[in-house]
């Protein structure tokens, strides 16, 4: 089984003993990793620039806070 994504990665799944729960498992796995379903569901609608922009800008300031706070717990400052 081949997938190929946009950004021209090849992922190869192999299934062993029949067993294709598991090889499905690895894939969604390898596929989520490599941020494809985020990419399905960004292009799902149409999004302004401003739009992404501002989601863009949020995420940084989660992403920022979350560091802090996690710093704040390890190291105090």
């Amino acid at each position: 089984m081949y997938i190929t994504l946009e950004k021209e990665t090849e992922v190869r799944i192999e299934v062993r003993n029949n067993n294709v729960d598991k090889a499905m498992r690895i894939l969604k796995k390898k596929l989520t990793e490599d941020g494809f379903f985020n990419e399905l569901r960004q292009r799902e609608f149409y999004e302004s620039k401003g739009t992404k922009r501002r989601k863009a800008k949020a995420a940084a300031k989660r992403r920022s806070e979350r560091d802090l706070k996690k710093r704040m717990e390890n190291e105090g400052y």
